[in-house]
């Protein structure tokens, strides 16, 4: 194992060393070509960026209203049942869209209910198996300039509930 935690610690100047000499060896300009790849890197932020200020927006308004709370407790009711609290609720919601949002919910439920908790437990497999869904996908359509998404949406829904429903089944058996 301390192998392994040694070796990790080298992959990334490795890896760079490694690109940059195979550049060198293929006569390439690799300066040249990092700073064009920058300069196209820059103009994706750019233009990535309205998107990203409308969602961190649009999460903290949701947040802040109660809107959350509120369709916590209307749905927790029949959730609960079925092995997913109504303290997880918002949780799972706010995933679909922000990941550092539900990273701070995540903290506080941990405060609440502790971290070895059911509710911890749970939401900890759903943090590590699920995606935040609009936000992936208004990115790499905005930068990929794609307008029409198709099924992606609906195909990124039924994974992040299979991973929630596989979450839910793996801390029922482990708790």
């Amino acid at each position: 194992m301390k192998i392994i935690i040694y070796l990790s610690e080298f992959m990334i100047p490795i890896t760079a060393i490694f690109i940059v000499g195979y550049g060198l060896i293929k006569k390439q300009k690799v300066y040249e070509q990092f700073i064009d790849g920058a300069k196209d890197g820059l103009g994706t932020v750019l233009s990535i960026i309205p998107t990203l200020i409308g969602l961190m927006i649009g999460v903290k308004v949701i947040s802040a209203s109660g809107l959350l709370l509120w369709i916590a407790k209307a749905i927790g009711k029949y959730t609960t049942h079925i092995g997913v609290p109504a303290d997880v609720i918002p949780i799972i919601i706010v995933r679909f869209f922000s990941s550092n949002a539900a990273n701070t919910l995540c903290l506080d439920l941990f405060e609440r209910c502790g971290t070895d908790s059911y509710e911890g437990f749970l939401v900890s497999i759903i943090m590590s198996c699920t995606e935040t869904i609009f936000y992936t996908l208004s990115v790499y359509a905005t930068a990929a300039k794609v307008t029409k998404t198709r099924w992606t949406l609906a195909g990124a829904f039924i994974a992040t509930m299979a991973g929630v429903a596989a979450s839910v089944v793996i801390t029922s058996m482990v708790i």
